[in-house]
């Protein structure tokens, strides 16, 4: 597959599902001891996080397209409700397919056949599994980037791989992961209008393989981000 053929979101449900922390341990540390972990979805927190994929479909989708992944078949409780929601949400948007996929299938899919996906939408820890897949599908997670969006306040932006701080202060680190972060963040404050001059810049940059070692080049960070700020100014002396 080509560069042409991997161009999808996933938005993640980020506070609920397993992750939520409840749980514990009957008779911890005997022959006899369980652990149990509970998998949480509120039909808020589920609505919510559908509506939101299914007006960033609208907005930004190419098709548009939204495709709903889960595990409905063995978690009957927790998706049935995910199911019931993705559909009696999806009346109200007529214009963006609407699409299925079990998680296993999904990730095979995503191998596969990465075109076929537009927006998708899903719970925490799949969410959590398939953006690392995609992260290595789009060049590695030094290239991935990530929302945690609250559309009524307060939003925060980074790359997938966050601070790297095994690597700090070397100026190896490859920055395009955070300038495309910074893309995203205008997108969602309204500057939509910036985000493909954004994009621009750092495709020129892999392009043109002014990059860091991990995309195959030999630019320092520093390098990386005077190349960009460069391109951006002459794109925009360029209109």
């Amino acid at each position: 597959k080509g560069l042409e053929d991997i161009d999808f979101t996933v938005v993640r449900e980020n506070t609920e599902g397993i992750y939520a922390g409840i749980g514990g341990f009957l008779k911890k540390d005997t022959p006899d001891e369980v652990a149990t972990q509970e998998m949480i979805s509120t039909r808020k927190g589920v609505d919510r996080v559908i509506k939101y994929a299914f007006e960033y479909a609208q907005k930004f989708g190419r098709e548009p397209k939204l495709t709903v992944c889960d595990k409905s078949n063995v978690l009957t409780y927790a998706h049935n409700l995910w199911q019931r929601s993705f559909k009696e949400m999806g009346k109200n948007y007529p214009e963006v397919e609407q699409n299925h996929f079990l998680v296993d299938a999904m990730t095979m899919k995503m191998v596969r056949n990465p075109e076929i996906f537009d927006v998708v939408v899903t719970c925490n820890i799949f969410g959590d599994i398939i953006t690392d897949l995609g992260a290595e599908l789009q060049g590695g997670m030094g290239m991935a980037v990530s929302g945690n969006i609250n559309p009524d306040s307060i939003s925060m932006f980074e790359p997938v791989h966050g601070s790297a701080p095994d690597i700090a202060g070397q100026n190896i680190a490859n920055p395009l992961a955070a300038v495309l972060a910074a893309g995203m963040m205008l997108r969602e404050l309204g500057y939509g209008n910036l985000t493909p001059k954004v994009e621009a810049a750092v495709k020129s940059a892999l392009e043109n393989n002014m990059v860091t070692a991990d995309q195959g080049g030999d630019l320092n960070t520093d390098e990386v981000g005077d190349y960009l700020v460069k391109t951006l100014k002459s794109n925009e002396e360029g209109e």
